[in-house]
């Protein structure tokens, strides 16, 4: 089993339902965001068009930040879920530099989203995970999967842009997605073997 995402680029508004939901889920301090969308144009007047990336950790199947890190805080599960051990983490930041797609940040101050306000008691809640000078990344929402659950991104995406599964599983949504729509994975020449896969058309 090897858990993967697929994103429709055909189908994604760049409404960032998928950042609110991600933020919501996971209670990220002020200045951290695993799920990111990035926007861009393509064309040129009056055919210019808005093009949307979403963009979160890719959970490699050669993960970069795994061979750079020197405390074995970041750690591959057999699912192919790249985690951080935050009690093992030291914060040097060797991983946040080798990430070839930006998925990985420092944690270096615990702030609320409300500026110069004492947590919120929600922030309080959520962020008893997190570690000062540790990094911080996409999880894939591990607890939810634990419950048989989706990751909050993909059950919010209103476009039905997103899809989760087992990337071996031959039933799965996911499976026929890459197989049949022969899908792009970022920066292919990194030899990352990324987990998230775009539909481009």
């Amino acid at each position: 089993m090897r858990y993967a995402m697929v994103i429709d680029l055909l189908r994604c508004v760049g409404c960032s339902s998928c950042t609110v939901a991600c933020r919501a889920e996971k209670g990220t301090p002020a200045g951290i965001s695993f799920n990111n969308v990035k926007i861009c144009e393509t064309g040129k007047y009056p055919d210019a068009r808005m093009r949307f990336l979403p963009m979160s950790c890719m959970h490699c199947k050669e993960p970069k930040c795994l061979e750079v890190c020197t405390t074995e805080a970041t750690y591959q599960q057999d699912d192919g879920l790249v985690l951080i051990h935050k009690d093992l983490c030291i914060g040097c930041g060797a991983c946040v530099a080798a990430c070839p797609y930006g998925s990985r940040e420092l944690l270096r101050e615990m702030k609320s989203l409300y500026d110069g306000q004492r947590p919120t008691p929600y922030e309080v809640l959520k962020q008893k995970d997190f570690r000062e000078g540790t990094a911080a990344k996409c999880d894939f929402c591990k607890p939810r999967l634990k419950k048989g659950r989706l990751p909050a991104c993909v059950e919010t995406c209103p476009a039905q842009a997103r899809f989760f599964g087992d990337v071996e599983d031959p039933e799965s949504d996911v499976f026929q997605l890459i197989t049949t729509h022969q899908p792009i994975s970022l920066k292919e020449d990194q030899g990352t073997e990324p987990s998230v896969y775009y539909i481009r058309g």
